[in-house]
């Protein structure tokens, strides 16, 4: 483990429950986020819906001395399993086993993404609470409340609430202001005003969020043919500005399809968390066996669903693919994973995080 061994101090207590006797650098995101506010790196963080892309994104940060992160929002990954059929306790032992298989000594993260509160009522508030409680027991580093698709004050009082064993535990939050919608479907860019009035009001219920995630014209998911990439960096940059006094960087969603020329400027307008997902899943389609991609596009027609909506259905046949096919999958993730790590600007982010612990 050598220079790298001194992190271990950041493993947060939940973290030290699972991983006792292993030396894996598992840490808590608060200390990463907080050492990078004012240097311009975006930590990549992985939504891996189909586990084949892991040793390629874990291979590719190692070689680039590069943090990086795996998350799971509700709708991939709840306590149901959400439609990847990964549990928090599949995922958390998915990512630790190829970790642990791979000798891997770099620090990385786990983090609950979009832990989603769609409206008020007490059931979707116990949904989220149930999951985080899910999540700490088994062994995230990193958590994303997002109440964002609320009113102000009820996206307030219900971050407030959820965000209490979090702090508790002293473990990195992010949280979310303007719902991450594209404004011809609905969605709102996230004003500078409701930025900071999100993060001075919870700031001033007790909770301390490290990053922020707003709306500011990105979309989750694949762009359609023809349709154009519009990221508002400008006004990016002047909401971290005014949160900076919190402590407060930005949160990136919806980075598949974004070119990486655009990306590359990320890091100068306040953006440390780049939340990647979809890439991996189009990676992992690629490769898939042709007769097992095939079934899954027929079940998706029989059921008028997304192709994302086959994997869990599916995931036992997806598990099991041949060894040749999991290295390509592998290779092509790690490929892809550096040309990020790169625009990124994350490269040797490992290094340096260690340098800066005293």
């Amino acid at each position: 483990m050598g220079k790298y061994e001194k992190l271990l101090k950041y493993r947060p207590e939940n973290v030290e429950k699972k991983l006792n006797g292993s030396k894996l650098l598992l840490i808590n995101s608060k200390p990463i986020f907080q050492a990078f506010i004012d240097i311009p790196v975006i930590v990549m963080v992985c939504n891996c819906r189909i586990r084949h892309v892991i040793p390629g994104i874990l291979r590719a940060a190692r070689e680039l001395d590069a943090i990086v992160g795996f998350e799971l929002a509700k709708s991939e990954g709840g306590v149901d399993g959400g439609y990847t059929g990964q549990t928090p306790e599949i995922f958390f032992n998915t990512i630790v086993e190829y970790a642990e298989g791979m000798n891997y000594d770099l620090p990385f993260i786990i983090h609950g993404d979009h832990i989603t509160v769609t409206d008020t009522s007490e059931k979707k508030i116990n949904e989220a609470r149930e999951l985080i409680a899910a999540e700490i027991a088994a062994g995230y580093s990193s958590f994303a409340i997002d109440a964002s698709h609320n009113e102000m004050e009820d996206n307030v009082r219900i971050t407030v609430e959820l965000a209490k064993p979090i702090m508790d535990l002293g473990i990195g939050l992010e949280v979310e202001v303007g719902e991450i919608k594209l404004v011809k479907e609905g969605g709102a860019l996230t004003t500078v005003e409701e930025g900071y009035g999100f993060i001075k009001a919870v700031t001033e219920k007790g909770i301390k969020p490290i990053l922020l995630a707003t709306n500011n014209g990105s979309k989750h998911g694949n762009y359609a043919p023809g349709e154009e990439v519009h990221i508002d960096l400008k006004r990016t940059g002047e909401i971290f500005k005014a949160i900076r006094p919190f402590g407060v960087a930005i949160a990136q969603h919806g980075i598949t399809g974004t070119p990486l020329n655009l990306i590359g400027q990320f890091a100068d307008y306040g953006i440390r968390k780049g939340n990647v997902g979809t890439e991996w899943q189009n990676i992992a389609h690629k490769y898939l066996p042709q007769d097992l991609m095939s079934a899954m596009k027929k079940w998706c027609e029989e059921n008028k669903k997304d192709i994302k909506f086959a994997t869990k259905p599916f995931k036992k046949e997806i598990d099991s693919i041949p060894d040749k096919n999991k290295q390509q999958i592998a290779d092509e993730a790690y490929a892809r994973a550096k040309e990020f790590i790169v625009a990124f600007r994350a490269k040797g982010t490992a290094s340096k995080l260690v340098e800066m612990v005293k």
